[in-house]
Order: C-alpha cells, then structure tokens, then sequence
C-alpha cells in the first residue's frame, strides 16, 4: 500500500516534510481552483517520511512553519513544495501544457505574410517537426519567447505588440498592479489624486482579455488609450 501514496513535500532547514494529497485535487489547490486544502488531503497528518508514517511532533511544526496546525502546514506544502506526480497524471499535465502553449501562440502570433494568425493544427504540426519540447518544471509563460524563437526557422511567424496608455483609480490600482506589471511596462507616473497612469504593451491577441479584466477589477472606471506602436 506504502508505494501507492501520493505525496506532496517540501524540505526546510536539511528536514523533510510530507503529505498524503490527491495530486488532481493537490494541483487545484496549488492553482487557486479550491479553497479549502481538507479536499485534496487523504491524510491531516504531517510527515517526515509518508511511507513509513513517521508522523512530525507538532513543536517541530511549530519551531519550522511558526504554527502547529497541521492544515495550515498542508497549505504552505503544497502552495510551495512540490507534487509527486504519478506517470499519469505527467502525461496529462503535459498534454495542457501543450494546449495552452498552442493556444497562446494562436491568440498572440500571425503569419507575417497573410496577417492572420497560425491555425492551432499548423502550431501543433511545427513544435513536432521541430522536435520542440516544454519544460515540465517551468512555466508555458517564461519558455514562450523561447519556443517562438526556434519555431521561426519552421513556420513565419510574428508577434504583433499594441501599447496602451491605461489610467487606473486610486482605489484600484492595489488590485490592478499585477494584472498591469504581468506585461511589459514601458512608462509610469503617480498623479497627485493617487491615480496611476501607465503605458504598456501587450500582444495584440490578448487586447481584449486584458481590458475585459481591468474593466472587471476598477468596476468599468479604467481609461484605455490605444496608442500607435
């Protein structure tokens, strides 16, 4: 039974720390889709090693972690550490890895030629003639620009760039920031009423999600400018 757990660890200070999770359930978790981390856990307890179920004192919960709650600890594990994954579940986290991956080329590159952008299939077909790979530990967002570069040489591809002049509200501007600096920052400034105005710029194929959710976050009080390249 001992080989079949699925773990989820993470090491502070030269120790191990483990839990029994549902790696399904583990990664939503981990990705904000649930909220209470007792869904994902098959096991409140706290382990040094799960297999052998040599359970962590809780004042070495407390001296490492600054709480003793096993809940809490589990939080910190999964949201930190990391996913034992079966071959399974590798494979499917692969294959959306994949999707995604297509799907943002799709939405941000054209064919530089016709203006239009790359079908998914045509995407799919040249990351396998070019034997292009992801890497399982890192994200599809920090290995894009990577993978666009080496599919140039196999399909035309361009990635057209809008710049936006966007004024937030003072009151937002907590909750947009990151939306905001998730993009390349091009020019800032503080106005005197506590507003920020900010130029940005941003694939062309994400315009419109990107406005959607300012305009969701400031409750439609955002100012968008369009301005030329």
């Amino acid at each position: 039974m001992a080989e079949k757990l699925n773990l989820a660890r993470i090491k502070k200070f030269g120790e191990n720390f483990e839990i029994s999770v549902d790696p399904d359930l583990a990664l939503k978790f981990k990705n904000g889709e649930i909220r209470d981390v007792r869904e994902c856990l098959q096991s409140e307890q706290i382990y040094s090693d799960a297999n052998k179920a040599l359970v962590i004192p809780s004042a070495k919960l407390q001296e490492i972690f600054k709480t003793d709650d096993p809940l809490r600890v589990a939080e910190i594990i999964i949201k930190e550490g990391e996913i034992q994954l079966t071959a399974d579940h590798r494979s499917k986290e692969r294959e959306q890895k994949l999707n995604q991956l297509i799907h943002m080329i799709s939405k941000q590159a054209v064919d530089p030629q016709s203006g239009l952008p790359h079908p998914p299939a045509r995407i799919e077909a040249a990351l396998e003639e070019g034997k292009i790979r992801l890497d399982d530990h890192k994200s599809v967002e920090s290995q894009f620009d990577d993978i666009v570069t080496k599919l140039r040489p196999i399909i035309p591809i361009s990635i057209e760039q809008k710049v936006l002049q966007i004024t937030i509200p003072a009151t937002f501007v907590g909750k947009a920031n990151g939306v905001i600096r998730s993009n390349k920052v091009l020019g800032e400034d503080w106005r005197t009423d506590g507003s920020w105005s900010v130029k940005v710029e941003i694939p062309a194929g994400f315009q419109e999600e990107f406005i959607d959710k300012l305009n969701s976050i400031t409750s439609g009080q955002v100012v968008i400018e369009v301005l030329e390249n």
